[in-house]
């Protein structure tokens, strides 16, 4: 894979692929874990003499214009973490900027992102001298800005991508054994297609959330199901138990998707119990998912977590073995 730290970059215009699809509200930005997690890559590329453009989307604005989902707000973030001003730019007429790094508009009020257009990837590459993603969490979409753009410029692999990619793989090449997959969460339609295939890799599928009530998985022979459920809306006290004894056990543990209702209080113990398990594991730890996140920093202990990856769909593609459109671009 072309990591970045080959890259001549002193005076090129440099295109940045971030994940920004970060909340929004009232022209403030939320929880920042994934813009953050950018910033080590924007400060290597102004460091080292490029002029930076970052891109990315926010949401589902489907090709429309939605000032509800503008990323101007990304780029005062930017500004306020940076100490300087990062200009923003609403159109692909950018002309020459006078900022080290600006922001472009919401990619996705473009039709030509998610139908990864020829046209638009070509108009998108003419903004910069070579291409660098760090959006591993957008990797398996085939679109424009993922997988259009590289093929127009020199394309590299960010930090973050890079460090995705070896903590990810390390699953699938040498893991310390006994290995233990926890799948739980409301996207069942994504996930449980790809249950067999987890159970080719670990020694242990635990299955929560939705896919607890699957009962095509059952002929799964590693898969392990609940004994006992609050309602439907979280595993019950016994699976608590159960679980948590396999976690301790386990040697390498990878984990997305809450077991329950976990915004609730009346049904967050399995989850909760689940990442306190984690917690206190004294081995290889990753989570990853927007969802199982959110409920480890509610919790407080997202900080005690192995590798937090920012993938979601992302990351659990990879594991399966699956090719992310993104990643054959860049040399992998």
């Amino acid at each position: 894979m072309k990591i970045l730290k080959e890259a001549e970059l002193s005076g090129k215009r440099v295109l940045l692929r971030g994940d920004l699809d970060v909340p929004i509200k009232d022209g403030e930005v939320g929880e920042d874990y994934r813009i953050k997690a950018l910033v080590p890559t924007l400060n290597y590329l102004l460091e080292n003499r490029a002029q930076v453009l970052i891109i990315g989307h926010a949401g589902r604005p489907e090709g429309k214009l939605n000032p509800a989902l503008s990323l101007k707000p990304i780029a005062d973030w930017f500004s306020k973490e940076l100490g300087e001003k990062v200009g923003f730019f609403e159109d692909l007429r950018i002309g020459e900027s006078e900022n080290r790094a600006s922001v472009l508009e919401n990619l996705r009020f473009w039709e030509g992102e998610e139908e990864n257009d020829p046209k638009f990837a070509q108009e998108l590459a003419e903004l910069g001298d070579l291409y660098v993603n760090d959006s591993f969490a957008a990797s398996h979409r085939a679109h424009a800005s993922i997988a259009g753009v590289p093929q127009h410029l020199p394309a590299y692999a960010g930090l973050r991508l890079a460090e995705e990619v070896k903590e990810l793989g390390g699953v699938l090449e040498n893991p310390e054994r006994p290995l233990v997959f926890i799948l739980g969460g409301a996207k069942t339609e994504t996930k449980a297609p790809l249950v067999s295939n987890f159970a080719e890799v670990a020694d242990s599928v635990l299955l929560g959330g939705l896919l607890m009530f699957d009962q095509s998985l059952r002929k799964i022979t590693r898969a392990v199901f609940p004994v006992d459920a609050v309602e439907t809306f979280d595993i019950g006290p016994e699976t608590e138990k159960k679980f948590t004894e396999i976690v301790k056990n386990a040697k390498t543990v990878v984990w997305n998707g809450p077991m329950g209702k976990w915004e609730d209080d009346k049904y967050a113990a399995g989850t909760r119990a689940v990442a306190k398990s984690l917690a206190e594991h004294p081995d290889k730890t990753i989570v990853g998912g927007g969802d199982t996140i959110a409920a480890l920093s509610a919790f407080g202990l997202l900080e005690k977590m192995g590798y937090v990856s920012m993938g979601g769909g992302a990351m659990l593609e990879f594991l399966a073995g699956k090719e992310l459109p993104g990643l054959p671009a860049l040399g992998y």
